[in-house]
């Protein structure tokens, strides 16, 4: 099967060991802002995803695509509501998950300073130009843990899919950068596996974009791979933690 032939071929001899760690049931965390709250579970590598933005009181954020919510609760979590967090989703089933999540897991003094929204994030580039301090962009990915356990979804994967997606994350990434103010730090990330979908994306921004540069990460998880341009945490070096990739960036 297309699947197992590309990413066999992509890790080599590490993919058995991928392949079964994937099958895992993953490593999520609490969150947990009261004692009244619901709590929100969370894989330990995409919190350490949103802790990488850096978001500090009083700043401007968005969440680009923040669906089912989990990362805008960490990003919440460190502005202590002051500052603005807009936690965007285009998909309005999903913008309701969303909204139910943040409800439902914060205090309220942290709430009033979110605003939920629907729109098209390859628009804010053009609509909110430079108005951002931190952006967080979890762009939509081949999801390829979820294709992995889910039967009908692996049967359509295709690498065709996966370079279509990394033009979309592309544009998305552009979209995100125009909206950044100088001096500010972008977070880009994926669940993929696929360097297409992660370093190769960033690389075309970096030429793109000259006004870019990339921040190291700090403080990566126990066994996670520094690639390139950022970091990707990898279930079977990370003890069941991700996939998850990020990159850090700031503009001049």
């Amino acid at each position: 099967m297309e699947f197992f032939d590309y990413f066999s071929q992509l890790y080599g001899d590490r993919w058995p060991a991928l392949l079964e760690a994937l099958k895992g049931e993953g490593r999520a965390m609490e969150l947990r802002f009261g004692d009244n709250l619901e709590p929100y579970y969370l894989d330990e590598a995409s919190y350490f995803a949103a802790k990488s933005l850096d978001a500090q009181p009083g700043m401007d954020v968005l969440d680009m695509c923040a669906a089912p919510g989990g990362k805008s609760l960490v990003i919440a979590s460190m502005l202590q509501g002051q500052g603005s967090l807009q936690s965007n989703d285009r998909s309005p089933d999903r913008r309701l998950r969303l909204t139910h999540v943040l409800e439902n897991s914060l205090p309220g003094v942290w709430l009033d300073i979110i605003k939920v929204t629907g729109y098209d994030g390859m628009k804010f580039g053009l609509h909110r130009k430079e108005s951002y301090d931190r952006i967080l962009l979890d762009a939509p990915c081949s999801s390829d843990r979820h294709v992995l356990n889910s039967p009908a979804h692996l049967e359509v994967w295709s690498v065709k899919r996966v370079k279509r997606l990394s033009v979309e994350q592309g544009a998305l990434l552009a979209s995100a950068v125009d909206a950044l103010r100088p001096g500010g730090v972008l977070v880009y990330g994926t669940c993929a596996l696929s360097p297409l979908e992660n370093d190769k994306v960033v690389e075309k921004i970096l030429k793109k974009r000259p006004a870019m540069r990339v921040v190291p990460i700090d403080d990566i998880p126990p066994g996670a791979d520094r690639t390139e341009f950022g970091v990707h945490v990898l279930p079977d070096t990370s003890e069941g933690r991700g996939p998850i990739y990020c990159a850090k960036l700031t503009k001049f």
